[in-house]
């Protein structure tokens, strides 16, 4: 199964909640973010809300605690190593922060199951205080896609993958935000993307799937992610051995609910023709 790279979203992917909101809530600081974000961009503003809770007391083990504490759906964690038992190479491309996700995924023992994680970069510094700054600094020159925030598009970073791949593998793709609509958009017929279901990508692809190369297979909690994704797996490896073994069953995007049974195969949203 080496053919597959299955690149995941983090927050809200992985864990179910975003990294950043949750360590300003369990530690008090959500008032003064909300008032300090019409002020400036969302990354930067980590980066002073860092600051901040230095300031005031608050050390880097009680970042890491309140990280260890952040809320994860009890199927995830099986789904990732049974996928990587398969032979899958595993990533992670997240506009969360390194420090972020590599804390929560080390307390997860999950960390040696992912090749590569791209993200916002972050270190602590001679003052034990968490820095964060932009995966791509905006500051000297734009990426140039209206898509995604300033200071990562994930598209470009599924383009570097692909490059690197030259087209020898398949690449399944979760994710769950506007972010994750560029990069939806790079991956080839070849692909499989797995939007959250009812959430800001699913919104944006519902508009015009046809944009979509990609199969899409959508997913609403970790039970049903773990079963989708496992099963795309598995087809995968059938249709390695023989081109013709999967039929697919296609559904309106707009559907609200599945009928399929619970041991039928996930639903591809239909591309018009």
């Amino acid at each position: 199964m080496a053919g597959i790279v299955v690149i995941f979203d983090f927050d809200k992917t992985i864990i179910d909640c975003d990294s950043d909101n949750w360590v300003l809530d369990e530690l008090g600081f959500t008032d003064l973010f909300n008032q300090l974000l019409p002020t400036m961009p969302w990354n930067p503003l980590m980066d002073k809300m860092m600051k901040e809770l230095h300031a005031q007391g608050k050390t880097i083990d009680d970042i890491v605690e309140v990280l260890k504490r952040a809320p994860i759906h009890p199927r995830i964690v099986p789904a990732i190593k049974a996928a990587h038992a398969l032979g899958c190479e595993l990533r992670v491309v997240s506009d969360a922060n390194m420090f972020f996700i590599e804390t929560i995924l080390e307390h997860l023992g999950l960390r040696e199951y992912f090749s590569e994680i791209d993200s916002n970069p972050s270190f602590v510094d001679e003052e034990e205080k968490l820095r964060i700054f932009p995966y791509h600094d905006f500051t000297k020159s734009s990426h140039g896609c209206n898509l995604c925030p300033p200071n990562m598009c994930k598209g470009r970073v599924i383009e570097r993958i692909q490059a690197s791949l030259e087209g020898k593998k398949k690449i399944i793709y979760l994710g769950d935000g506007s972010g994750d609509y560029c990069p939806g958009l790079k991956l080839g017929e070849a692909d499989y993307m797995m939007p959250r279901k009812n959430y800001p990508v699913w919104d944006l692809i519902c508009r015009n799937p046809m944009l979509i190369k990609a199969e899409i297979y959508e997913w609403t909690d970790g039970e049903e992610l773990e079963k989708v994704l496992l099963q795309l797996i598995n087809m995968i490896s059938l249709e390695e051995d023989d081109a013709n073994s999967s039929q697919f069953i296609s559904v309106d995007c707009k559907l609200q609910t599945m009928s399929a049974s619970k041991n039928a195969f996930p639903h591809a949203l239909p591309v018009p023709q």
